[in-house]
């Protein structure tokens, strides 16, 4: 196996960038360089990589010093950011010269023209599925028990929505029982959306979550963990369906293990 360059991960919360950064080192990487963020990175995550720079979310000009000292020439970001710290952004210098060229601001324009700026600098923003292609939702019956027809149909009719809704850019998550949809994901974000939406729906209730028309993967694929498994089988949800091939399931084995276990079904869907 080839040694790799330089891996930098843009690292949010959660799982995601401990499994990218596991799945580099498989891969050949032997240098891993993380930008972490106050109150969002796990502070274990020290652990998996080679260096690690602590750094509040707006500090883009810190960000592209931190790559260029350690050499960094292609970069993953990996993990949720908090809606909330977007919004409670404190730019330095560098990022409110970036953010007064956008028109729009969503996390779209804002990690898109971050890209742009790391390409300036010689850094190369990945697919956020490198590394963990293996880990893509296939078609079909994941885990838990197979689908009900009737459950199948509202999931057919979940994706529909939710598809127009991200096309909107409003969500990729919907919450429907018996062709009626109960929730729609906002700013909020998917657990509270499917909170919302059981609440509502009862036992029974289908969550749907998609990928956007055109998404740009390097920043902004749907994921879905142990987490949000826990969260739909404490509110009663029945299935779970994402998109095959667009999805990625983070730490597939304890995913479906957990499906089996709360007796949750997981279902990969593609139009």
């Amino acid at each position: 196996m080839e040694n790799q360059p330089a891996l930098g991960i843009i690292a949010g919360s959660g799982a995601y960038p401990f499994l990218v950064a596991r799945a580099a080192r498989q891969s050949g990487v032997t240098a891993i360089h993380v930008a972490g963020f106050e109150n969002e990175t796990r502070p274990e995550l020290a652990g998996y990589a080679d260096s690690i720079e602590w750094m509040r979310v707006g500090q883009l000009g810190r960000l592209l010093n931190y790559f260029s000292k350690t050499g960094v020439r292609r970069a993953i970001m990996a993990g949720q950011l908090a809606p909330k710290n977007l919004f409670e952004l404190r730019p330095d210098f560098k990022a409110l010269m970036l953010i007064s060229r956008l028109k729009r601001r969503n996390a779209e324009t804002l990690f898109g023209a971050v890209g742009d700026e790391l390409a300036k600098i010689g850094v190369q923003l990945l697919p956020a599925t490198t590394f963990l292609e293996d880990s893509l939702a296939a078609e079909g019956l994941i885990g838990g028990p197979k689908p009900k027809k009737r459950f199948l149909e509202d999931v057919a009719y979940g994706f529909e929505i939710a598809k127009e809704l991200s096309r909107l850019d409003v969500g990729q998550t919907v919450v429907v029982r018996n062709g009626t949809v109960l929730a729609v994901e906002a700013f909020e974000g998917t657990d509270e959306a499917i909170r919302r939406g059981a609440v509502l729906g009862k036992r029974g209730a289908i969550v749907v979550k998609v990928s956007k028309p055109n998404q740009d993967v390097r920043f902004d694929v749907p994921v879905i963990g142990c987490e949000t498994l826990e969260i739909a089988s404490g509110v009663g949800v029945a299935v779970v369906a994402i998109e095959a091939g667009k999805t990625l399931l983070l730490d597939k084995d304890a995913i479906i293990a957990l499906a089996e276990e709360k007796q949750v079904t997981v279902y990969g869907y593609k139009l």
